[in-house]
Parts: C-alpha cells; sequence; structure tokens
C-alpha cells in the first residue's frame, strides 16, 4: 500500500483520481446542523447493525434518510423505500443535507447532481468498513458524495479491482470526497477507527454519503 496522505492546508479539491476530490473541511460550517439533522433521523429510524448476505454484522451501525435507504440481510442489498425495522418511509431528507450534498458535486464538476438517498454510518473505535464498490443505484453517472464528521477516518481508495493498490488518506472532521465519472466504481473502504474524541460529537464518526438511487 501506498504511504498515508496528509492533505490537510491545502486550498481548494485536492483530486485523489480521475472524477474524485477531496475537499478540505468543506462541511465545517455546517456542523451544528448536520449532526441535528442526524439527530433526527435517528429518533425516527434508529442506527442499527446490518447483516451481510453472508449472515455476518457490519461493524458500523447505519441509518438512511431520503425516498430510499439503503438495506442489507440475507436476501442481498438493495435499497428500498420504508425502513424494514419500522414499516414507515424513511425521514425525509432535509433541505439543509441535500444543498450541501448539491454543492459539493457541482464544485467537483457534477453540476446535475440531486439525491435522492443519504445513507448514514456510525462508526465507534475499532469499527470498520472493508473494500467494496457503491454498485446497487440504478444510475452510475451519478456521484457519490461522502461527508466525514468526528474523528479523524483512514480513508482506502482503491482502483476498479479489489486486488488494486490502495491509497491512504487521512479523512478529518468536515472533510468531503466526491467521487463520479471515471472513478465511479473505484473500490474504497475505512480501516479500523482509532480511538479518540472529537469536540461535540465525542467518540466516534459520522459519515453521510449521498447518493442519486433510485
Amino acid at each position: 500500500m501506498a504511504d498515508t496522505l496528509d492533505l490537510f492546508g491545502q486550498s481548494g479539491p485536492e483530486a485523489l483520481s480521475d472524477g474524485a476530490v477531496l475537499m478540505r473541511g468543506f462541511a465545517v460550517s455546517e456542523t451544528d446542523a448536520l449532526i441535528t439533522g442526524i439527530e433526527s433521523v435517528a429518533t425516527q429510524a434508529p442506527f442499527r447493525r446490518l447483516m451481510t448476505p453472508g449472515g455476518k454484522p457490519m461493524s458500523a451501525a447505519m441509518t438512511n434518510c431520503g425516498a430510499a435507504g439503503w438495506v442489507s440481510d440475507r436476501r442481498g442489498y438493495r435499497y428500498e423505500a420504508c425502513d424494514p425495522q419500522t414499516g414507515r418511509p424513511w425521514p425525509e431528507m432535509s433541505d439543509g443535507f441535500r444543498d450541501l450534498a448539491v454543492e459539493a458535486a457541482r464544485l467537483a464538476g457534477f453540476e446535475d447532481f440531486t439525491p435522492d438517498a443519504c445513507l448514514i454510518n456510525l462508526y465507534e473505535p475499532g469499527a470498520r468498513m472493508s473494500l467494496h464498490q457503491d454498485r446497487d443505484e440504478t444510475d452510475l453517472s451519478q456521484p457519490i458524495v461522502s461527508v466525514s464528521l468526528g474523528l479523524e477516518a483512514v480513508f482506502l481508495w482503491g482502483g476498479m479491482a479489489r486486488t488494486d493498490p490502495t491509497q491512504k488518506i487521512i479523512l478529518r472532521h468536515g472533510d468531503v470526497v466526491v467521487f463520479g465519472g471515471a472513478s465511479r466504481l473505484r473500490f474504497h473502504g475505512i480501516a479500523p477507527l482509532k480511538p479518540g474524541r472529537c469536540p461535540g460529537i465525542g467518540a466516534r464518526r459520522y459519515n453521510l454519503t449521498f447518493r442519486r438511487a433510485i
């Protein structure tokens, strides 16, 4: 694997690969509104650890908001309009959530992105996300917008095959990654989260990933 990249302090979007950029601190000014929004969503659709199709629990807890929510169980990975835990539609995506994602995508060169789904991951120390592709969405021409809040994490940025070399990129509170185009199906993940505390958020990391799912 390549050495860890520390891009903190560089101005403007930082290219990770063709179609993928990192925007340092882009969401910091929206922290309070984003955390309030996450808490509102979790009140209606609590965080839970989903099961993989192979029957193993994921280490990060998840919930969703928007017209569709990403779910996983022994039936496979998919989007559903209703929360299988409550039987009710997923909470609405707030204007603040949507506006942030649309603006980040625009600055990354994706002018027509309008998300209809937001998957919210909750990582606590030790939680991780194995290398995977985001390929359950209907229109793969639309980008993914990923917002990091809380503890810093090591983002694993791979290639088009699971066995390709993987870059390690430090993601801090407020950082946003946008990837689409030639990078839309790159493998990516999160290394096990290290212990620590983030002011106002505590010993956890939230990751909001905005998609055009349906």
